[in-house]
């Protein structure tokens, strides 16, 4: 009899080795994969408008640093040390936002430069038959010469009262910008260089923007001063 029990006991102890083992290897697998599933998806510009309106921002000022150091002048350090800045900030907002952290579109501003000399065609279209272009395109096209035609429109990253950057308007230049999205407009004064027709300042950005976007895919830019 005793032998019974001692051979009844053993085999209690190793079912409950076993048992333990198995449910510690399920916990495990349960673990791994909830740490899988918690992982982060990084989001590039084709994933997500913010990201695609951030790597613009990035870009444009990463074209006008590189512009700067091909053709240096006596305030080109000063300028490109406030740009990195502007980029430092940029990657912060880009992190917050999940998206790849650097991600650059030196591209998508490439080709509006050759679009600086026929703006005065769509100038003679917009004070005229301004009901032509429609809507409130056409209204708005009234009040000034209509430049950049197709250009977007992005933030510059830069602090303090609305303001806006260009490289092809001097500094004094007022600029007005709609959001054709929103039908909201800002009209602000160039106070320095940048890598396209128009970047917006943070607090001039914020006042056309639409919620949670960095970049203005309609705008109508138009030179009024």
């Amino acid at each position: 009899m005793s032998r019974r029990r001692t051979l009844g006991t053993k085999k209690k102890i190793a079912l409950l080795v076993s048992a333990a083992a198995v449910a510690g290897g399920g916990a495990f697998v349960m673990a791994s994969t909830g740490n899988a599933a918690q992982s982060p998806r990084t989001l590039s510009a084709a994933d997500s408008t913010v990201c695609q309106g951030l790597a613009t921002a990035l870009g444009n000022n990463q074209k006008f640093i590189d512009g700067q150091r091909a053709n240096p002048d006596a305030q080109s350090a000063a300028r490109i040390a406030n740009r990195e800045a502007v980029i430092a900030q940029i990657k912060v907002q880009q992190k917050a936002s999940g998206c790849a952290v650097g991600e650059s579109a030196q591209g998508s501003q490439a080709t509006q430069p050759a679009q600086t000399t026929p703006p005065a065609q769509p100038s003679k279209t917009a004070s005229a038959p301004a009901g032509n272009a429609g809507g409130n395109a056409g209204g708005a096209a009234a009040s000034g010469q209509q430049v950049c035609n197709g250009s977007t429109v992005t933030l510059s990253g830069e602090g303090g009262a609305p303001a806006a950057s260009s490289n092809q308007f001097p500094a004094g230049t007022t600029l007005k910008v709609t959001n054709l999205d929103n039908n909201k407009s800002t009209t602000v004064k160039v106070t320095s260089v940048s890598g396209s027709c128009v970047l917006l300042n943070n607090a001039a950005f914020e006042q056309v923007r639409e919620p949670g976007k960095f970049l203005i895919r309609r705008a109508l830019i138009q030179k009024v001063g």
